[in-house]
């Protein structure tokens, strides 16, 4: 183990040095400023979505600073809502309360600590466990995800509005969860969608030098909460690596994307599946899921370094067939003028997997983009079916374990679809 100490690679320094808020006014948690809404652009606001963009402002009344808290009133002066300013964002403000009360210490300990009793009622917060212990909006705290692995916590921030209380959260999380170890890590495109320079690093208490162990459904994992990807492990795919495991007893599987094992070792452990070939672009994930594999004691997994597409090519033109097929790729569309551009990738890999499955065999296909709609990703799959000349059957739609719950006045945060089916 290292020590954090009072060293941290965290910085919080706005892109091309934009004055942020002070450290009395976050602590203060008071409005600097009024954002008066466009005429008939606020209802959104008045339905509690969390997101104002700079687009539905009509004016300012004060000088917001980044970070500072304001009040969002309709184009009459009506209170609406109170969150937090940021000038270099196009979500000009995350609002956070739709009552008029201080943004301080208390209110976020308050939101944090409702949200750390639901995992506690999942019956999630165990010591070798893990769990998301904060969604950002489906928790009512936008731009704030905390996972928890066994005694530590990864913290990841995707709005300045947190990064700017970071010491807040270390000091809440100690006093709620007192955990061993807490590490900041960041995700691609925040900086220049936020005005935020935001590094990966040390948050408090001691940092594991090597991977820590939970334990899902019975098997073990090793996680890296350093280098993985994500914050080290996919936890919402929690339930749908035990659901889909309940249809591959005795099948020859291939798990693509398989990142570091839990659909592949599921499959075996808990499904029954006589043999899994599973293959990632990562060597890294890939030596960690022959790791966790050793660690189970868990025989019948290949696992395989390669491109998805490149793989799924491959397997195909040398006339490999399979009985299952498990597709999780990584997120296709990081914005909404990707989504068309997604669907295109998710179709030729559902087309490959289904043209790899044997009449009457299982196909697991899932995506955690949420730009792509539920209803999208189902006509995805009307058209694979289509084209390839199969039948298919979904037996099972699901979405993301219910740690990662759905807002629903944002329904943005339903942005995990995995579909069971089967291919005839």
């Amino acid at each position: 183990m290292s020590d954090a100490g009072d060293e941290s690679t965290v910085s919080t320094t706005a892109a091309g040095a934009r004055p942020l808020a002070s450290a009395a006014s976050i602590a203060a948690g008071l409005p600097t400023a009024q954002i008066f809404v466009r005429p008939n652009k606020g209802g959104p606001f008045f339905g509690r979505h969390p997101w104002m963009l700079d687009k539905a402002i009509d004016r300012i009344d004060g000088e917001p600073l980044d970070g500072d808290v304001v009040d969002v009133v309709s184009d009459k002066g009506k209170f609406i809502a109170r969150g937090i300013y940021n000038g270099a964002s196009r979500i000009r403000v995350r609002l956070y309360s739709w009552q008029a009360v201080p943004l301080d210490d208390d209110f976020w300990r308050a939101r944090i600590r409702a949200a750390i009793e639901l995992r506690r009622g999942l019956g999630l917060c165990e010591s070798e466990s893990a769990t998301r212990l904060v969604f950002s909006e489906a928790d009512f705290l936008s731009g704030l995800i905390i996972d928890k692995y066994g005694d530590y916590l990864a913290v990841q921030v995707t709005a300045l509005a947190m990064a700017l209380r970071l010491e807040r959260w270390s000091a809440i999380l100690t006093e709620l969860v007192a955990p061993r170890g807490m590490v900041v890590r960041t995700e691609k495109g925040i900086a220049q969608a936020e005005g935020l320079d935001l590094r990966d690093g040390p948050l408090g208490g001691e940092i594991p030098d090597g991977p820590i162990f939970i334990r899902e459904h019975g098997i073990k994992y090793g996680v890296d909460l350093s280098t993985g990807q994500k914050t080290g492990f996919y936890l919402d795919q929690r339930d749908n690596r035990r659901a889909a495991a309940g249809y591959l007893r005795g099948k020859r599987v291939l798990d693509m994307f398989c990142y570091t094992g839990g659909f592949a070792l599921s499959a075996l452990a808990l499904g029954g599946a006589r043999e899994v070939l599973a293959i990632d672009t990562s060597a890294r994930a890939i030596a960690t899921a022959e790791a966790n594999a050793e660690l189970n004691g868990i025989s019948g997994a290949r696992f395989q370094v390669g491109d998805g597409f490149d793989a799924l090519d491959h397997l195909l033109a040398t006339r490999e067939r399979f009985d299952a097929v498990i597709l999780d790729p990584p997120k296709f569309a990081r914005s909404r003028h990707a989504a068309s551009d997604a669907l295109r990738a998710y179709h030729r890999i559902n087309r490959l997997g289904c043209d790899l499955l044997v009449p009457g065999g299982i196909l697991v296909t899932c995506s955690c983009s949420g730009h792509v709609t539920r209803e999208d990703f189902l006509y995805m799959l009307v058209g694979v079916a289509q084209q390839s000349k199969r039948d298919l059957q979904i037996l099972e739609t699901r979405g993301a374990a219910a740690d990662h719950p759905v807002s629903a006045t944002c329904v943005e945060t339903e942005y995990l679809k995995c579909f069971i089916c089967r291919v005839l």
